[in-house]
């Protein structure tokens, strides 16, 4: 079998409106589970008081990390997320939410290799 992927296998995250700490919670919890372009040491701040900050990160969702994990991740307020991914990517890192977070959704929308879907999380 050739090496060439079935389909696309990473998440983008973009995180708004919310403390640094809790995008920091959300980011950190998801590393637990997939590899990611986020690392420890990239730490979540604001740049500026008056305009809103938008953190970013990228997952990859095909081989989830085994092991110990934080069981209750803890918010200090709702965060809203973007997912941006191929619907395969987006339906495994959707269900990854749901076990971590209680998750609304707000919106998705659907292309021709791609979803999008906008939620906003919770603690469970």
């Amino acid at each position: 079998m050739d090496s060439e992927r079935l389909h696309p296998e990473s998440v983008s995250v973009e995180i708004s409106g919310c403390s640094k700490e809790d995008a920091r919670i959300v980011f950190d919890t998801l590393c637990e589970y997939f590899d990611s372009d986020r690392c420890s040491e990239d730490v979540p701040r604001d740049w500026h008081e008056v305009r809103p900050t938008v953190w970013l990160g990228t997952f990859e969702v095909s081989a989830p990390h085994t092991g110990p994990h934080t069981t209750n991740p803890r918010l200090s307020a709702s965060v809203e997320a973007d997912a941006h991914g191929g619907y395969w990517a987006i339906d495994r890192f959707r269900t990854t939410l749901h076990d971590l977070f209680r998750v609304h959704d707000l919106a998705t929308a659907s292309g021709d290799q791609e979803r999008e879907l906008h939620v906003r999380l919770e603690s469970r």
